[in-house]
């Protein structure tokens, strides 16, 4: 069995990747690991640092967790609900704007899983902070391309996204113009629409108002941005950092999967419990002092995994972390780069995407410092039943099937 699934997993990718791409898509930009210290002072943002001088007035001081909260996701003044933050032209660049091949592993490993799931009849793609929704798009690509694969399962889409600016950005890009905004406030999605291809796609502010089912969760630099508590440790060890909300997030994440099934990929840039003071700022693709004109960078801090699997609980399977190289090389990304190389005959090119090959994969980049952290249903990591009978051999149980990406699979 664990051969046959194997087998299996390297069909789809073969199936996606067997031939060029209609569309490379590869952005030369600098991200949040290429940077370098600010050049300058900023304007403050006015009405934030009012907001934020008025309420230490009336209160006093704030902790580190309400200061993240209120300059990221602020409902009238917050960092993510006013800025299109991401690309060139933002403050940092993430993996799926870097190149396609980013996301077309990860809808590789969606189905993979679904497979391995048992394929079920309902599939709900989850993605947490959906950024420009370039992620998704690439997902939903290689969901149509295997089309005969995934059969007559039911197939969605749901966003869970608190930027309006974002949200209006993604939907341009996964609809065009077949989305609209809810009627009533009270809709746990505030926006539905449909892909070009009929595929149903709905936008929430909260995890907990996405419908229950078989769902994969997919949370790319995600728990990064969410608010942390910082401690100042016993006997000199410096800080403490513990993100609360992450933990209740990964609690409804584990909930999700043992009721109804499925799975959760997070990818973000973390640690293992290793560090201790990581809170900083980026903008304009340079780090940015976290104090100085709130509201105008991006706060971030390195995402604990011991922690998360903490909270998860014993319930749920962890994997990982294992880092952004080794999963993408387990997920075939050499083999795609073949494929792509080989059906290039332009040389810029062909640079281009040796370049965005090197951003993903490289040590000293993105490739150990970015992490992939699973939760799956324990039984998608139990011993398959041995058939019963009166002549059975006395043989060993099947072994686990490997969940791809965690596992070293050989492409021929």
């Amino acid at each position: 069995m664990r051969a046959c699934f194997g087998v299996k997993t390297q069909l789809l990718i073969s199936r996606v990747f067997s031939r060029p791409s209609t569309a490379v898509r590869w952005r030369a930009a600098q991200t949040r690991l290429l940077c370098s210290p600010p050049t300058g002072e900023e304007k403050p943002q006015r009405s934030m640092l009012r907001h934020l001088t008025t309420k230490i007035k009336a209160t006093g001081p704030i902790p580190v967790a309400e200061y993240m909260r209120e300059v990221l996701t602020n409902p009238v003044t917050g960092y993510y609900v006013r800025n299109n933050m991401l690309g060139p032209d933002g403050d940092f660049i993430t993996s799926p704007e870097i190149s396609q091949i980013f996301g077309e592993l990860l809808g590789v490993w969606i189905v993979s899983e679904w497979m391995g799931a048992g394929r079920p009849t309902q599939l709900q793609l989850v993605e947490l902070g959906p950024g420009k929704g370039s992620l998704a798009s690439d997902v939903l690509r290689v969901f149509s391309q295997l089309r005969s694969v995934l059969g007559g399962a039911s197939v969605s889409l749901h966003l869970v996204e608190v930027s309006p600016a974002l949200s209006r950005l993604q939907a341009q890009s996964l609809t065009g113009s077949r989305s609209q905004e809810a009627h009533a406030e009270d809709e746990p999605a505030y926006r539905r629409g449909e892909t070009t291809g009929g595929l149903p796609v709905s936008w929430y502010r909260r995890l907990e108002d996405v419908p229950t089912g078989f769902s994969i969760f997919l949370a790319h630099e995600f728990f990064d941005a969410l608010p942390i508590h910082k401690f100042q440790a016993d006997e000199g060890r410096g800080h403490v950092e513990v993100c609360a909300e992450g933990g209740v997030i990964i609690q409804q994440l584990a909930r999700r999967i043992l009721e109804d099934g499925g799975a959760a990929l997070i990818a973000d840039y973390g640690h293992d419990g290793t560090k201790t003071d990581t809170f900083r700022g980026f903008k304009d693709h340079r780090l940015h002092d976290v104090l100085s004109s709130p509201g105008s960078a991006d706060l971030t801090a390195d995402v604990d995994f011991s922690y998360l699997r903490r909270m998860a609980g014993g319930g749920v399977a962890c994997l990982g972390p294992v880092p952004q190289r080794t999963f993408l090389k387990n997920m075939g990304i050499d083999s795609r780069m073949q494929v792509l190389l080989r059906n290039c005959s332009d040389a810029s090119t062909r640079q281009q995407l040796i370049a965005s090959y090197d951003v993903l994969t490289n040590p000293a980049k993105m490739g150990e410092r970015f992490h992939f952290f699973g939760l799956l249903h324990p039984r998608r990591l139990a011993r398959p039943p041995r058939p019963e009978g009166l002549k059975l051999e006395k043989k060993p149980s099947p072994a686990p099937l490997p969940v791809a990406g965690f596992t070293e699979l050989s492409f021929s």
